[in-house]
């Protein structure tokens, strides 16, 4: 029957179980929709036929709230949720945020930090002996060894301090089944050390013999060059096809061994994953509490594909989805948004149709489904590799037919446009197409700055190739009569950037006419090249050291200059501009950020507020006298 997994012992006796074989403890709440994490996952244990059962948000404190399902037969999976707990709960200046989007009515606070640690530990004082596995992207980026910006220190693999048996990193779909079809055999978990894409504990390495070994946990705490260098072996080796077995040492009698990661999903595979019988939406228990308001941009957006060959080094997905792109059929996502036209709140407007890059539809070459990605060269950066394959005629043709469908109005891409993939396709009906019917009025795209020396760390294009991509929109729109702008996704504050770039950014906004109403401040999350610079200050790739800007002060100028004419930033600006030695910005010329302090600029504000206050008595007073002019007449006087 096409329903919600159980949610309590009443939804169980209703479809006639008397225990579950899995248990999925959860820190979201409980959405059955394709977009989420664990909905995918616990959809596809139960095509494999397994009964499923979903505790989502326990209260931490309190035992009795992960038994409500019982024990389950084989085993519990724990998953943090859709977002890393700690992203979710603090800002990149450690504020708590007011807001947890995945959470009933949006309330903060139903989840603890470090979820995936404490969940853990929750279950084991309950279910001392029960197999747990660990998954999700809180558990994936943390499988081995990491830099915490919240603790500021190097915290051990999360498998050792959540007490789990088994970590599923990545996706999961295929190590998932493979370890419940094992533990379900009867094989004990401490033997389950074969599935690709897992991670386990051990207290010896003598059955491993053909590991990587990294350096040792202390060293790495100790010496951030070697935490470098380790890091940098992690990385080349995400790859499915080339990644080799990773091992790290604690203690004498304590590793963590990370198997090769899992292959990614055939097209066949990605279409049965979202044709399984989600509800796709958030359980009915929650309507009273005001709903789970991220389902709103989510339930009417299609998920195309997933994997990223872009490599942004402050990007997790390389670790997490890899660089592989897997793809659904138009068949698959067609069928998708048909059914998604009936909902009773579809309005004709298709959110989005894309994945980590809206616009990568295929492998970046082809040797990448056999042989996988390259381990030392990226397929875009620094230049694009000669074996690129650019085309954009499926996602194309996907487009057209989605914009054909009955009751469709209007197909948005929101997930972020790849420009520089999209400017080295030299035909330009992809980007004619773009401007003519998904863009509404704004395009946002990420160059996220435009000094070299900072886009050369961050993974990103020279800005040549961003001027290039404006000017090519530019022109388009006014071929096609159309008034449609870009906005620009800017970061502050990366690893390479020192004020003297900041300042050139502010310049460059200044040229542009345009000052953004949020910045994003970099975000050191673990398990990113950035981060590991943020960290050690060098560049894993070359281990060249690199500027980290980490003081709060220098990280609020940096956040200023970006946001250079709003008064509240005057004296961030200013000292930024003096200590850069670029007082030649700070005049009356046109080319200047601000003017000297106690100029009509710096108190614009405050004068015309005033002048606001004067406008509004005497309109007041006006009112007040035709109102006693009105009552004159009336009284006859």
């Amino acid at each position: 029957m096409k329903d919600f997994l159980p949610i309590c012992k009443e939804d169980m006796e209703r479809r006639g179980w008397t225990q579950c074989d899995f248990v999925y403890v959860i820190g979201d709440a409980y959405v059955d929709h394709a977009s989420f994490g664990p909905a995918v996952i616990s959809r596809v244990l139960e095509s494999h036929g397994y009964k499923v059962g979903i505790i989502s948000q326990p209260d931490w404190k309190d035992e009795r709230s992960i038994q409500v399902l019982g024990e389950p037969r084989l085993g519990f999976f724990v998953s943090a949720g859709n977002m890393d707990t700690m992203v979710n709960h603090y800002t990149v200046a450690k504020k708590r945020r007011a807001q947890d989007a995945y959470t009933p009515g949006g309330v903060i606070g139903k989840r603890p930090d470090r979820a995936t640690i404490v969940y853990c530990n929750l279950l084991r004082r309950v279910y001392k002996k029960k197999p747990v596995i660990i998954g999700g992207i809180e558990a994936s980026l943390r499988r081995l060894a990491h830099y915490d910006y919240w603790a500021d220190s190097v915290k051990r693999s999360i498998l050792l301090d959540s007490g789990a048996d088994l970590l599923s990193y990545g996706m999961g779909e295929h190590s998932v089944v493979e370890i419940a079809d094992a533990l379900n055999a009867g094989i004990a978990v401490k033997d389950i050390t074969f599935v690709a894409g897992t991670a386990y504990r051990t207290d010896s390495l003598e059955g491993v013999y053909d590991a990587v070994v990294l350096p040792d946990y202390q060293t790495i705490k100790q010496d951030k060059r070697e935490f470098a260098k380790s890091f940098y072996i992690q990385y080349c080796n995400t790859d499915p096809f080339s990644g080799k077995r990773l091992a790290e040492r604690y203690t004498e009698k304590e590793y963590v061994v990370q198997n090769p990661p899992a292959l990614p999903l055939s097209q066949a595979e990605m279409d049965r994953v979202y044709s399984l019988p989600y509800m796709r939406t958030y359980h009915p228990s929650y309507e009273e509490l005001g709903g789970i308001p991220v389902i709103q941009e989510l339930k009417f957006s299609l998920v195309s594909n997933r994997g990223c060959f872009g490599g942004c080094s402050f990007c997790a997905l390389t670790f997490h989805q890899g660089r592989i792109i897997q793809a659904r059929s138009h068949e698959s996502i067609l069928e998708e948004a048909k059914i998604m036209t009936w909902d009773p709140d579809f309005k004709g407007y298709i959110n989005d149709v894309g994945g980590p890059t809206a616009n990568f539809r295929a492998p970046a070459c082809e040797k990448q489904l056999t042989k996988g990605v390259c381990q030392n060269r990226q397929c875009l950066f620094p230049t694009p590799c000669k074996n690129l394959k650019v085309s954009h005629e499926d996602y194309m043709a996907l487009l057209q037919k989605l914009r054909e469908l009955p009751k469709v109005k209007k197909v948005f891409i929101r997930s972020g446009i790849r420009f520089d993939y999209l400017i080295y396709d030299k035909d330009r009906t992809f980007l004619r197409k773009l401007c003519e019917h998904h863009v509404s009025g704004q395009l946002k795209v990420a160059p996220e700055h435009v000094c070299d020396a900072v886009l050369k760390r961050m993974g990103k294009p020279e800005r040549a190739v961003y001027d290039e991509f404006l000017r090519e929109y530019k022109k388009m729109n006014e071929r096609l009569g159309k008034e449609q702008y870009v906005v620009p996704y800017l970061m502050s504050s990366h690893p390479g950037s020192t004020l003297k770039e900041a300042v050139e950014l502010a310049e460059y906004l200044r040229d542009l006419g345009y000052m953004p109403e949020q910045v994003q401040d970099f975000y050191p999350t673990p398990s990113t090249i950035s981060t590991c610079m943020y960290y050690t200050g060098l560049d894993p790739r070359t281990m060249e050291p690199v500027y980290v800007p980490k003081s709060p002060h220098e990280k609020a100028m940096q956040r200023a200059l970006i946001q250079y004419r709003n008064p509240k930033n005057y004296d961030l600006v200013e000292e930024a501009l003096r200590l850069a030695h670029r007082e030649d910005l700070i005049g009356y010329d046109k080319k200047c950020l601000i003017r000297p302090r106690g100029s009509k600029q710096v108190f614009g504000e405050k004068k015309a507020g005033k002048e606001k206050d004067t406008a509004g008595k005497k309109q007041f007073a006006n009112k007040k006298k035709t109102i006693r002019n009105v009552h004159k007449k009336k009284s006859g006087k």
